[in-house]
Protein backbone atom coordinates (compact mmCIF):
# COMPACT_ATOMS: atom_id res chain seq x y z
CA UNK A 1 0.00 0.00 0.00
CA UNK A 2 1.15 3.11 -0.81
CA UNK A 3 -0.58 6.90 -0.08
CA UNK A 4 -0.79 7.42 -3.66
CA UNK A 5 -3.52 5.08 -4.12
CA UNK A 6 -4.81 4.51 -0.93
CA UNK A 7 -8.17 6.18 1.16
CA UNK A 8 -8.03 6.63 5.14
CA UNK A 9 -10.97 4.36 5.97
CA UNK A 10 -9.85 1.10 3.93
CA UNK A 11 -6.16 1.71 5.28
CA UNK A 12 -7.91 2.04 8.80
CA UNK A 13 -8.57 -1.59 8.67
CA UNK A 14 -5.49 -3.05 7.72
CA UNK A 15 -3.25 -0.98 10.80
CA UNK A 16 -1.31 -2.43 13.36
CA UNK A 17 -3.96 -1.37 16.02
CA UNK A 18 -7.21 -2.48 14.47
CA UNK A 19 -5.43 -5.63 14.03
CA UNK A 20 -4.82 -6.08 17.90
CA UNK A 21 -7.98 -4.75 18.69
CA UNK A 22 -9.69 -7.36 16.71
CA UNK A 23 -7.46 -10.04 18.41
CA UNK A 24 -8.25 -8.54 22.10
CA UNK A 25 -11.98 -8.70 21.03
CA UNK A 26 -11.79 -12.33 20.04
CA UNK A 27 -9.54 -13.16 23.18
CA UNK A 28 -12.02 -11.26 25.60
CA UNK A 29 -15.29 -13.35 23.99
CA UNK A 30 -14.01 -16.32 23.89
CA UNK A 31 -12.86 -16.20 27.89
CA UNK A 32 -16.20 -14.61 28.87
CA UNK A 33 -17.77 -17.96 27.48
CA UNK A 34 -15.13 -19.75 28.83
CA UNK A 35 -16.20 -18.09 32.49
CA UNK A 36 -19.74 -18.67 31.76
CA UNK A 37 -18.60 -22.53 31.24
CA UNK A 38 -16.56 -22.35 34.43
CA UNK A 39 -13.41 -23.23 32.72
CA UNK A 40 -12.07 -19.75 33.97
CA UNK A 41 -12.72 -17.68 37.18
CA UNK A 42 -15.58 -14.91 35.75
CA UNK A 43 -13.33 -12.44 38.15
CA UNK A 44 -10.31 -13.32 35.40
CA UNK A 45 -12.83 -12.47 32.54
CA UNK A 46 -14.38 -8.99 34.09
CA UNK A 47 -10.94 -7.88 34.64
CA UNK A 48 -9.64 -8.43 30.85
CA UNK A 49 -12.38 -6.62 29.74
CA UNK A 50 -11.57 -3.84 32.50
CA UNK A 51 -8.12 -3.58 32.31
CA UNK A 52 -7.73 -3.99 28.52
CA UNK A 53 -11.04 -2.99 27.05
CA UNK A 54 -9.92 0.62 26.23
CA UNK A 55 -6.77 0.25 25.82
CA UNK A 56 -4.42 1.46 23.43
CA UNK A 57 -1.98 -0.90 22.52
CA UNK A 58 1.91 -0.35 21.98
CA UNK A 59 2.51 -1.80 18.67
CA UNK A 60 6.26 -0.88 19.17
CA UNK A 61 5.86 -3.00 22.23
CA UNK A 62 4.81 -6.09 20.87
CA UNK A 63 7.07 -5.68 18.00
CA UNK A 64 10.06 -5.95 20.37
CA UNK A 65 8.50 -8.64 22.09
CA UNK A 66 7.90 -10.66 19.14
CA UNK A 67 11.75 -10.20 17.71
CA UNK A 68 12.44 -12.24 20.45
CA UNK A 69 9.74 -14.73 20.40
CA UNK A 70 9.54 -14.57 16.95
CA UNK A 71 5.70 -15.31 17.36
CA UNK A 72 3.34 -12.60 16.73
CA UNK A 73 0.48 -14.02 18.60
CA UNK A 74 2.15 -14.72 21.65
CA UNK A 75 4.02 -11.47 21.70
CA UNK A 76 0.65 -10.14 22.21
CA UNK A 77 -0.61 -12.06 24.57
CA UNK A 78 2.54 -11.52 26.20
CA UNK A 79 1.91 -7.77 26.27
CA UNK A 80 -1.77 -8.14 27.18
CA UNK A 81 -0.36 -10.03 29.96
CA UNK A 82 1.50 -6.63 31.04
CA UNK A 83 -1.42 -4.53 30.75
CA UNK A 84 -3.91 -7.18 32.13
CA UNK A 85 -1.97 -8.75 35.00
CA UNK A 86 -2.26 -12.21 36.49
CA UNK A 87 -5.71 -12.55 35.19
CA UNK A 88 -4.26 -12.90 31.43
CA UNK A 89 -3.23 -16.44 32.09
CA UNK A 90 -6.73 -17.28 31.49
CA UNK A 91 -6.95 -15.81 28.09
CA UNK A 92 -5.98 -18.23 24.95
CA UNK A 93 -7.33 -20.83 26.76
CA UNK A 94 -7.43 -24.37 24.49
CA UNK A 95 -7.14 -21.71 21.98
CA UNK A 96 -4.18 -22.49 18.93
CA UNK A 97 -2.86 -18.93 16.92
CA UNK A 98 -4.74 -19.72 13.73
CA UNK A 99 -8.38 -19.44 15.93
CA UNK A 100 -7.76 -15.47 16.57
CA UNK A 101 -5.42 -14.59 13.35
CA UNK A 102 -7.86 -16.77 10.70
CA UNK A 103 -11.00 -15.13 12.94
CA UNK A 104 -9.70 -11.71 12.70
CA UNK A 105 -8.71 -11.81 8.66
CA UNK A 106 -12.61 -13.10 8.22
CA UNK A 107 -13.16 -9.62 10.29
CA UNK A 108 -10.87 -7.19 8.08
CA UNK A 109 -12.19 -8.93 4.76
CA UNK A 110 -15.64 -8.58 5.88
CA UNK A 111 -15.44 -5.01 6.65
CA UNK A 112 -13.45 -4.35 3.28
CA UNK A 113 -16.51 -5.64 2.11
CA UNK A 114 -18.37 -3.58 3.13
CA UNK A 115 -16.35 -0.66 1.84
CA UNK A 116 -16.32 -2.16 -1.66
CA UNK A 117 -20.33 -2.50 -1.40
CA UNK A 118 -20.64 0.77 -0.31
CA UNK A 119 -18.05 2.06 -3.37
CA UNK A 120 -19.72 0.07 -6.26
CA UNK A 121 -23.04 1.46 -4.67
CA UNK A 122 -21.77 4.93 -5.28
CA UNK A 123 -20.48 3.98 -8.85
CA UNK A 124 -23.82 2.09 -10.00
CA UNK A 125 -25.06 5.98 -8.82
CA UNK A 126 -23.14 7.52 -11.18
CA UNK A 127 -23.93 5.61 -14.20
CA UNK A 128 -27.70 5.43 -13.96
CA UNK A 129 -27.15 9.59 -13.67
CA UNK A 130 -25.33 9.64 -16.84
CA UNK A 131 -27.12 7.00 -18.60
CA UNK A 132 -30.39 8.22 -18.10
CA UNK A 133 -28.91 11.61 -19.42
CA UNK A 134 -27.53 9.81 -22.68
CA UNK A 135 -30.39 7.24 -23.06
CA UNK A 136 -30.97 8.94 -26.41
CA UNK A 137 -27.66 10.20 -27.57
CA UNK A 138 -26.35 8.43 -30.64
CA UNK A 139 -22.89 7.07 -31.43
CA UNK A 140 -21.64 4.68 -33.36
CA UNK A 141 -21.47 1.19 -32.45
CA UNK A 142 -18.11 -0.75 -33.12
CA UNK A 143 -16.92 -4.30 -33.45
CA UNK A 144 -13.44 -4.80 -33.49
CA UNK A 145 -12.69 -1.15 -33.53
CA UNK A 146 -14.72 -0.50 -36.64
CA UNK A 147 -17.76 1.19 -37.46
CA UNK A 148 -21.01 -1.29 -36.88
CA UNK A 149 -24.11 0.23 -36.22
CA UNK A 150 -25.88 3.14 -33.70
CA UNK A 151 -26.40 2.69 -30.47
CA UNK A 152 -26.68 5.41 -27.28
CA UNK A 153 -23.85 6.63 -24.86
CA UNK A 154 -26.74 5.81 -22.67
CA UNK A 155 -26.61 2.08 -23.82
CA UNK A 156 -22.73 1.68 -23.55
CA UNK A 157 -23.36 3.30 -19.57
CA UNK A 158 -26.59 0.85 -18.76
CA UNK A 159 -24.28 -2.01 -20.33
CA UNK A 160 -21.99 -0.79 -17.68
CA UNK A 161 -24.25 -0.68 -15.09
CA UNK A 162 -25.69 -3.66 -15.87
CA UNK A 163 -22.32 -5.40 -14.99
CA UNK A 164 -21.43 -3.68 -11.90
CA UNK A 165 -24.46 -4.48 -10.28
CA UNK A 166 -23.44 -8.43 -11.07
CA UNK A 167 -20.33 -7.10 -9.48
CA UNK A 168 -22.33 -5.82 -6.06
CA UNK A 169 -24.35 -9.29 -6.11
CA UNK A 170 -20.54 -11.09 -6.06
CA UNK A 171 -18.63 -9.02 -3.36
CA UNK A 172 -21.88 -9.63 -1.14
CA UNK A 173 -21.95 -13.32 -1.72
CA UNK A 174 -18.05 -13.20 -1.59
CA UNK A 175 -18.61 -11.25 1.94
CA UNK A 176 -20.68 -14.07 3.13
CA UNK A 177 -18.45 -16.73 1.98
CA UNK A 178 -15.21 -15.57 3.80
CA UNK A 179 -16.65 -14.17 7.44
CA UNK A 180 -16.52 -17.39 9.39
CA UNK A 181 -14.92 -17.77 12.77
CA UNK A 182 -13.30 -20.47 13.63
CA UNK A 183 -12.27 -21.32 17.63
CA UNK A 184 -11.49 -24.81 17.39
CA UNK A 185 -8.49 -25.36 18.78
CA UNK A 186 -5.52 -27.42 17.85
CA UNK A 187 -6.04 -29.06 14.23
CA UNK A 188 -9.66 -28.20 14.66
CA UNK A 189 -11.27 -30.92 17.04
CA UNK A 190 -12.45 -28.79 20.18
CA UNK A 191 -10.06 -31.21 22.46
CA UNK A 192 -9.56 -27.92 24.80
CA UNK A 193 -12.58 -25.67 23.91
CA UNK A 194 -15.99 -26.31 23.68
CA UNK A 195 -17.52 -25.48 20.73
CA UNK A 196 -19.89 -23.02 22.43
CA UNK A 197 -16.89 -20.83 22.68
CA UNK A 198 -17.03 -20.77 18.93
CA UNK A 199 -20.76 -19.85 18.69
CA UNK A 200 -20.37 -17.28 21.51
CA UNK A 201 -17.32 -15.37 19.64
CA UNK A 202 -18.70 -15.65 16.08
CA UNK A 203 -21.99 -13.84 17.36
CA UNK A 204 -20.39 -11.15 19.00
CA UNK A 205 -17.96 -10.60 16.05
CA UNK A 206 -20.87 -10.76 13.26
CA UNK A 207 -19.44 -13.36 11.50
CA UNK A 208 -20.71 -17.25 10.76
CA UNK A 209 -19.09 -20.51 12.23
CA UNK A 210 -17.05 -22.04 10.02
CA UNK A 211 -18.28 -26.32 9.82
CA UNK A 212 -14.33 -27.67 9.81
CA UNK A 213 -11.78 -25.39 10.42
CA UNK A 214 -8.58 -28.27 10.20
CA UNK A 215 -7.11 -25.12 12.61
CA UNK A 216 -6.93 -23.24 9.88
CA UNK A 217 -10.28 -21.96 7.71
CA UNK A 218 -10.41 -23.44 4.48
CA UNK A 219 -8.68 -21.16 2.38
CA UNK A 220 -11.27 -21.99 -0.69
CA UNK A 221 -13.39 -19.20 1.00
CA UNK A 222 -10.53 -16.63 0.72
CA UNK A 223 -9.48 -17.92 -3.10
CA UNK A 224 -13.65 -17.03 -4.10
CA UNK A 225 -13.00 -13.65 -2.52
CA UNK A 226 -9.65 -12.68 -4.02
CA UNK A 227 -11.54 -14.02 -7.68
CA UNK A 228 -14.18 -12.11 -6.86
CA UNK A 229 -11.79 -8.52 -6.56
CA UNK A 230 -10.44 -9.96 -9.59
CA UNK A 231 -13.63 -9.81 -11.63
CA UNK A 232 -14.30 -6.36 -10.30
CA UNK A 233 -10.88 -5.03 -10.84
CA UNK A 234 -11.64 -6.11 -14.56
CA UNK A 235 -14.88 -4.65 -15.06
CA UNK A 236 -13.66 -1.36 -13.65
CA UNK A 237 -11.01 -1.95 -16.27
CA UNK A 238 -13.27 -2.42 -19.21
CA UNK A 239 -15.07 0.43 -18.45
CA UNK A 240 -11.95 2.48 -18.45
CA UNK A 241 -10.98 0.83 -21.73
CA UNK A 242 -13.82 2.27 -23.28
CA UNK A 243 -13.47 5.87 -22.21
CA UNK A 244 -9.23 6.04 -23.05
CA UNK A 245 -10.86 4.59 -26.64
CA UNK A 246 -13.79 7.31 -26.42
CA UNK A 247 -10.65 9.97 -25.85
CA UNK A 248 -8.34 9.43 -28.79
CA UNK A 249 -7.79 12.41 -30.67
CA UNK A 250 -9.16 10.73 -33.66
CA UNK A 251 -12.51 9.83 -32.30
CA UNK A 252 -12.90 12.08 -29.47
CA UNK A 253 -16.32 11.64 -28.01
CA UNK A 254 -16.20 11.49 -24.35
CA UNK A 255 -13.10 12.38 -22.21
CA UNK A 256 -11.47 12.11 -18.57
CA UNK A 257 -12.82 16.15 -16.90
CA UNK A 258 -9.59 18.23 -17.27
CA UNK A 259 -9.37 20.62 -14.14
CA UNK A 260 -8.43 24.33 -14.36
CA UNK A 261 -4.28 23.90 -13.77
CA UNK A 262 -4.15 20.93 -14.83
CA UNK A 263 -1.48 19.89 -17.42
CA UNK A 264 -0.92 16.91 -19.57
CA UNK A 265 2.65 16.76 -20.41
CA UNK A 266 5.76 18.01 -19.39
CA UNK A 267 6.69 18.72 -23.09
CA UNK A 268 3.94 19.59 -25.13
CA UNK A 269 1.13 21.67 -23.15
CA UNK A 270 -1.58 21.17 -26.03
CA UNK A 271 -2.28 17.32 -24.36
CA UNK A 272 -5.42 16.20 -22.26
CA UNK A 273 -4.20 12.66 -21.28
CA UNK A 274 -6.42 9.80 -20.47
CA UNK A 275 -4.80 9.40 -17.09
CA UNK A 276 -6.98 8.86 -14.79
CA UNK A 277 -8.70 5.72 -16.97
CA UNK A 278 -4.85 4.86 -17.82
CA UNK A 279 -4.16 4.67 -13.76
CA UNK A 280 -7.15 2.52 -13.41
CA UNK A 281 -6.05 0.01 -15.96
CA UNK A 282 -2.67 -0.87 -14.03
CA UNK A 283 -4.44 -0.72 -10.50
CA UNK A 284 -6.90 -3.98 -12.33
CA UNK A 285 -3.89 -5.12 -13.39
CA UNK A 286 -2.61 -5.24 -9.58
CA UNK A 287 -5.73 -6.82 -8.15
CA UNK A 288 -6.15 -9.61 -10.46
CA UNK A 289 -2.23 -10.08 -9.81
CA UNK A 290 -3.10 -11.17 -6.69
CA UNK A 291 -5.33 -13.48 -7.66
CA UNK A 292 -3.24 -16.52 -8.56
CA UNK A 293 -1.74 -16.74 -4.91
CA UNK A 294 -4.60 -16.76 -2.76
CA UNK A 295 -5.59 -19.46 -5.34
CA UNK A 296 -2.61 -21.36 -4.78
CA UNK A 297 -3.25 -21.03 -0.77
CA UNK A 298 -5.80 -23.16 -1.09
CA UNK A 299 -3.50 -26.28 -0.91
CA UNK A 300 -1.91 -26.48 2.71
CA UNK A 301 -0.51 -29.48 4.39
CA UNK A 302 -2.39 -32.09 5.95
CA UNK A 303 -4.83 -29.45 8.84
CA UNK A 304 -2.32 -26.67 8.25
CA UNK A 305 1.14 -25.03 7.56
CA UNK A 306 1.43 -21.05 7.11
CA UNK A 307 2.29 -20.76 3.49
CA UNK A 308 -0.55 -18.71 2.95
CA UNK A 309 0.27 -16.50 5.84
CA UNK A 310 2.54 -14.71 3.81
CA UNK A 311 0.83 -14.60 1.29
CA UNK A 312 -2.24 -13.08 2.88
CA UNK A 313 -0.51 -10.29 4.86
CA UNK A 314 0.09 -8.72 1.59
CA UNK A 315 -2.81 -8.82 -0.49
CA UNK A 316 -5.31 -8.79 1.70
CA UNK A 317 -4.40 -4.65 2.44
CA UNK A 318 -3.10 -4.76 -0.89
CA UNK A 319 -6.35 -6.02 -2.72
CA UNK A 320 -8.85 -4.20 -0.97
CA UNK A 321 -6.90 -0.84 -0.71
CA UNK A 322 -6.33 -0.97 -4.39
CA UNK A 323 -9.76 -2.06 -5.81
CA UNK A 324 -11.35 0.85 -2.85
CA UNK A 325 -8.99 3.33 -4.38
CA UNK A 326 -9.91 2.38 -8.04
CA UNK A 327 -14.29 2.12 -7.72
CA UNK A 328 -13.83 5.65 -6.08
CA UNK A 329 -11.54 6.97 -8.86
CA UNK A 330 -13.82 5.25 -11.69
CA UNK A 331 -16.94 6.86 -9.71
CA UNK A 332 -15.36 10.05 -10.02
CA UNK A 333 -14.59 10.04 -13.63
CA UNK A 334 -17.90 8.78 -14.99
CA UNK A 335 -19.48 12.05 -13.01
CA UNK A 336 -17.50 14.41 -14.33
CA UNK A 337 -17.20 12.71 -17.98
CA UNK A 338 -17.11 15.23 -20.43
CA UNK A 339 -19.44 14.07 -23.37
CA UNK A 340 -19.23 15.48 -27.06
CA UNK A 341 -22.59 14.45 -29.08
CA UNK A 342 -21.57 16.48 -31.67
CA UNK A 343 -18.62 14.52 -32.31
CA UNK A 344 -20.15 11.08 -32.25
CA UNK A 345 -22.70 12.44 -35.01
CA UNK A 346 -20.09 13.55 -36.67
CA UNK A 347 -18.57 9.94 -36.22
CA UNK A 348 -21.65 8.25 -37.10
CA UNK A 349 -22.01 10.27 -40.52
CA UNK A 350 -18.13 9.46 -41.62
CA UNK A 351 -18.34 6.65 -43.76
CA UNK A 352 -21.40 7.97 -45.45
CA UNK A 353 -24.20 5.68 -44.21
CA UNK A 354 -22.48 2.37 -44.43
CA UNK A 355 -23.88 1.54 -40.61
CA UNK A 356 -27.16 0.64 -42.20
CA UNK A 357 -25.63 -1.67 -44.73
CA UNK A 358 -27.82 -4.83 -42.91
CA UNK A 359 -30.92 -3.64 -43.01
CA UNK A 360 -30.45 -2.89 -47.14
CA UNK A 361 -29.11 -6.80 -47.25
CA UNK A 362 -32.20 -7.79 -45.27
CA UNK A 363 -34.74 -5.74 -47.35
CA UNK A 364 -33.37 -7.18 -50.37
CA UNK A 365 -33.74 -10.73 -49.18
CA UNK A 366 -37.38 -9.92 -48.68
CA UNK A 367 -37.61 -8.56 -51.60
CA UNK A 368 -37.16 -12.09 -53.39
CA UNK A 369 -32.75 -12.28 -53.60
CA UNK A 370 -30.97 -15.19 -52.60
CA UNK A 371 -28.63 -13.88 -49.43
CA UNK A 372 -25.31 -14.20 -51.52
CA UNK A 373 -26.74 -12.26 -53.68
CA UNK A 374 -27.85 -9.89 -51.14
CA UNK A 375 -24.85 -9.70 -49.96
CA UNK A 376 -22.71 -9.73 -52.87
CA UNK A 377 -25.25 -6.49 -53.78
CA UNK A 378 -24.42 -4.41 -51.09
CA UNK A 379 -21.06 -5.68 -50.32
CA UNK A 380 -20.41 -3.74 -53.60
CA UNK A 381 -21.96 -1.12 -52.94
CA UNK A 382 -20.17 -0.25 -49.54
CA UNK A 383 -16.79 -0.99 -50.72
CA UNK A 384 -17.27 1.73 -53.33
CA UNK A 385 -18.31 4.10 -50.96
CA UNK A 386 -15.36 2.94 -48.00
CA UNK A 387 -13.12 3.21 -50.41
CA UNK A 388 -13.76 6.55 -52.71
CA UNK A 389 -15.47 8.28 -49.67
CA UNK A 390 -18.88 8.43 -51.52
CA UNK A 391 -22.45 8.49 -50.46
CA UNK A 392 -23.94 4.66 -49.94
CA UNK A 393 -27.30 5.87 -50.38
CA UNK A 394 -26.63 7.27 -53.49
CA UNK A 395 -24.82 4.35 -54.43
CA UNK A 396 -27.81 1.70 -53.86
CA UNK A 397 -29.91 4.13 -55.46
CA UNK A 398 -27.74 4.48 -58.94
CA UNK A 399 -27.26 0.29 -58.47
CA UNK A 400 -29.63 -1.17 -61.55
CA UNK A 401 -29.59 -4.77 -59.61
CA UNK A 402 -30.53 -2.86 -56.19
CA UNK A 403 -33.30 -0.80 -57.75
CA UNK A 404 -34.82 -3.62 -59.69
CA UNK A 405 -35.18 -5.01 -56.12
CA UNK A 406 -36.05 -2.34 -54.29
CA UNK A 407 -38.02 0.52 -55.03
CA UNK A 408 -36.50 4.38 -54.61
CA UNK A 409 -38.56 5.01 -51.34
CA UNK A 410 -37.96 1.39 -49.77
CA UNK A 411 -33.78 1.79 -50.11
CA UNK A 412 -34.47 5.42 -48.80
CA UNK A 413 -35.98 3.94 -45.68
CA UNK A 414 -33.51 1.86 -44.84
CA UNK A 415 -31.34 4.82 -43.68
CA UNK A 416 -33.62 5.79 -40.72
CA UNK A 417 -31.48 6.21 -37.70
CA UNK A 418 -34.34 5.50 -34.90
CA UNK A 419 -34.64 1.64 -36.38
CA UNK A 420 -31.66 1.06 -34.50
CA UNK A 421 -33.17 3.09 -31.81
CA UNK A 422 -36.47 1.72 -31.06
CA UNK A 423 -35.68 -0.68 -28.00
CA UNK A 424 -33.93 1.48 -26.40
CA UNK A 425 -36.35 1.99 -23.70
CA UNK A 426 -36.59 -1.69 -23.55
CA UNK A 427 -33.31 -2.11 -22.24
CA UNK A 428 -33.46 -0.05 -19.98
CA UNK A 429 -36.74 -1.26 -18.44
CA UNK A 430 -34.14 -4.72 -17.84
CA UNK A 431 -31.86 -3.10 -15.91
CA UNK A 432 -33.66 0.15 -14.35
CA UNK A 433 -37.56 -1.45 -14.30
CA UNK A 434 -40.11 1.20 -14.96
CA UNK A 435 -37.82 4.12 -13.25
Amino acid sequence: MIPRYSRPEMVAIWEPQTRFRIWFEIEAHATDKLAELGVVPKEAAAAVWAKAGDAVFDVARIDEIERVTKHDVIAFLTHLAEIVGPEARFVHQGMTSSDVLDTTLAVQLARASDLLIADVDGLLAALKRRALEHKYTPTIGRSHGIHAEPVTFGLKLVQAYAEFARCRARLVAARAEVATCAISGAVGTFANIDPAVEAHVAAKMDLAIEPVSTQVIPRDRHAMFFATLGVVASCVERLATEIRHLQRTEVYEAEEFFSPGQKGSSAMPHKRNPVLTENLTGLARLVRGMVVPAMENVALWHERDISHSSVERMIGPDATVTLDFALARLTGVIDKLLVYPANMRKNIDRLGGLHNSQRVLLALTQAGASREESYALVQRNAMRTWENGEDFLTNLKADADVAARLSQAEIEAMFDEAYHLKHVDTIFQRVFGED
